[in-house]
């Protein structure tokens, strides 16, 4: 059954002044909407400046016929696209290195004998290795004379023109030049989408991965792409000893971004991506939130 909410709304600018409405109708394309929805949905399309509060009153879904395309279909539609693990208490990103310890340096119950009524605060306390979810190496990782989290430059961790490269782990795990051609990829992120992520906190995760080839590496150093990520568990071969893309590629200033996740749900271009850290001194690497922005259509 198709629904509509109606409502009443009282606008109030910043500047002075106020606007209401009475019995608005509109699509809806669920059971329910929240007031904070149509607040915006109200303020865009009538293309109001300088608004303030926004009340929604005697909100009520009705079952009517739907008019028009529902007004919550596009706010429903992901423009920021997460492609970030979650770090969690326990969790192993690599074999061999420690776990993060997530816990309390000050609980909620004591923190309230600081503070009157009800009011309690907690704060967090991390140990972790700088590898750890989804992270990215910067120069100073591999090179003791490369740039380190502090001195990597912010336009060079966000809002990077990207482009998605699908490589699906079924068809290959050792990733060549030649899967990276014919693509417009120079001064542009490059994300590599396998598919391995559907493995993350498994044991299969950590072994036989889809990774670069030494030559793939040195094509996109050619390229000069910004960065370049993947939703493998790393980007070098990790069956030998040498580290030959991260030597290649961080050896150039591009940024790599590893343990990588949703890489299924992005266009495979005209989006950009965005993977900062914290300015760290004397730190290489660092977990990320990264994400995308894809253009809205």
């Amino acid at each position: 059954m198709e629904k509509r909410v109606k409502f009443d709304f009282e606008i109030f600018f910043t500047n002075g002044g106020s606007i209401k409405g009475e019995d608005f109708r509109l699509d809806i394309s669920g059971d329910d909407i929240i007031d904070s929805a149509l607040a915006d949905y109200i303020v865009e399309d009538m293309q109001l400046l300088m608004v303030g509060k926004v009340n929604i009153l005697n909100k009520e879904i009705l079952i009517e016929p739907h008019k028009r395309k529902p007004i919550d279909e596009s706010v429903a539609e992901d423009f920021l696209i997460d492609l970030s693990h979650t770090i969690e208490d326990g969790l192993i990103t690599y074999k061999g290195l420690p776990a993060p310890i997530i816990c309390d340096y000050l609980s909620r119950e004591q923190s309230k004998q600081n503070y009157d009524s009800d009011t309690s605060f907690q704060i967090g306390k991390i140990e972790m290795v700088t590898n750890t979810g989804t992270y990215i190496d910067c120069p100073f990782h591999r090179f003791a004379d490369g740039k380190d989290t502090a001195q990597t430059v912010l336009k060079d961790f966000a809002q990077l023109d990207a482009v998605m490269i699908h490589i699906p782990f079924t068809e290959t795990l050792k990733i060549t030049e030649d899967h990276l051609k014919n693509r417009e990829i120079r001064n542009k992120a490059v994300l590599i989408q396998t598919g391995w992520d559907k493995h993350w906190n498994t044991e299969l995760y950590y072994q036989n991965h889809p990774f670069l080839t030494e030559q793939a590496a040195m094509y996109l150093r050619d390229c000069k792409v910004k960065l370049v990520g993947i939703d493998s568990h790393n980007i070098d071969d990790t069956d030998g000893r040498t580290r030959s893309v991260h030597t290649v590629l961080l050896g150039a200033g591009i940024l790599i971004v590893e343990h990588l996740c949703n890489l299924n749900k992005l266009p495979a271009e005209n989006f950009t991506f965005t993977a900062a850290t914290p300015k760290f001194k004397g730190v290489g690497t660092f977990p990320v939130r990264a994400f995308a922005s894809v253009e809205k259509k």
